[in-house]
């Protein structure tokens, strides 16, 4: 408890002051970050869209007009460059991305043009910046190769060839930024593969714990498709606080900078039909149904070895998948109320560090 104690003081004290620039603030991962960091009393500056869903985390937090907001498309360089020069950020933490498996069916060309000229974009003005030290890209679990292995735990080594266009294109956004390590930067650069995050305040559809909260905030029956698939399922939380740490790490140590899985325990790894039981048995009065879903492809099986980031970084998640649920659900019950969700996420992200 001790040595965790002094590891948060150390990520506090070190954001203090710190100019931090944020792309895809605006959505859930990305709320979830500026208010952490708001907390720790950086300055933090935002590049994105205009928030997609409503309600959404960004606006309840009040995060428009509490932070350095910019509303610029990810493939507007010469805005986007501007900002930079402006802001001078010393961390760059790119999330900005068309994000959903779904929508990159219907939407392939404009998913490649944002998710992969978007990196580019960011990446040149990271290199043609005199302030930033450390840039971490953050992409998905499904940049990999899919062998629908459900023994197998994908390495951050593998090959790189996503299936889907949204996949493919984070592969792509990898890729990218693997070239301007080998060619221009002189500084600490990550790429960082994330599992499937959950959390409060997330809107997206065709999201589980999303479609979850909508049914039964409505008392409809939560209908869920490919109940058999396997996903590494963590809380938002964990995903966020190791780009946190992991940017500060390379900052102080150069030699730290790579590409990281950052996955559940092994334990943690269910089924969509598993954590929808999970939600269930937090949100009183939920029911369920398996559907027959006609859709386009999706993974059956997702697993990630995050053992590179455990032995380097000494880092390890902290909430189980039940607990990742149970708080899930804490925050959609204090929404759906219109409690002060302030409030409660800032305890459940103290929790999270205490």
């Amino acid at each position: 408890m001790e040595k965790r104690g002094r590891s948060v003081e150390a990520l506090k004290d070190f954001y203090s002051n710190k100019r931090v620039l944020i792309t895809g603030h605006t959505g859930f991962k990305g709320s979830w970050i500026s208010q952490i960091l708001l907390n720790f009393r950086a300055e933090v500056c935002g590049i994105a869209l205009r928030p997609k869903t409503e309600p959404n985390l960004f606006t309840l937090l009040n995060l428009d007009k509490r932070m350095n907001n910019h509303y610029v498309d990810i493939r507007d360089y010469d805005t986007i460059k501007k900002i930079f020069d402006q802001f001078e950020p010393e961390i760059v933490l790119h999330l900005a991305a068309q994000p959903l498996v779904i929508d990159s069916y219907k939407e392939p060309r404009y998913t490649y043009d944002v998710n992969i000229m978007g990196t580019v974009n960011i990446c040149e003005c990271v290199r043609l910046s005199d302030s930033v030290k450390s840039f971490v890209n953050i992409t998905t679990d499904k940049v990999y190769e899919n062998v629908e292995d459900e023994n197998h735990y994908y390495r951050e080594d593998e090959k790189l060839n996503g299936y889907d266009p949204y996949s493919n294109s984070k592969s792509c956004s990898e890729l990218v930024t693997q070239s301007y390590i080998k060619s221009f930067f002189k500084i600490p650069v990550s790429t960082c593969r994330a599992g499937n995050v959950i959390g409060g305040g997330d809107f997206s559809a065709n999201r589980i714990m999303v479609d979850s909260y909508f049914a039964a905030s409505k008392e409809r029956p939560i209908k869920v498709r490919n109940p058999n698939s396997v996903r590494p399922y963590q809380h938002v939380l964990e995903a966020d606080m190791f780009y946190l740490m992991l940017a500060m790490k390379q900052y102080i140590d150069p030699s730290l900078a790579g590409h990281y899985n950052i996955g559940p325990n092994e334990n943690d790894c269910i089924t969509s039909g598993e954590i929808v039981k999970l939600f269930c048995q937090y949100w009183q009065g939920a029911s369920y149904e398996f559907a027959n879903v006609d859709g386009p492809h999706e993974a059956n099986f997702l697993k990630l070895d995050s053992s590179k980031a455990r032995n380097t970084l000494g880092w390890r998640p902290k909430w189980s998948v039940n607990e990742a649920v149970e708080k899930t659900v804490e925050l959609y019950k204090t929404i759906s109320r219109n409690d002060d969700i302030m409030s409660i996420l800032n305890q459940q992200i103290d929790a999270y560090l205490g």
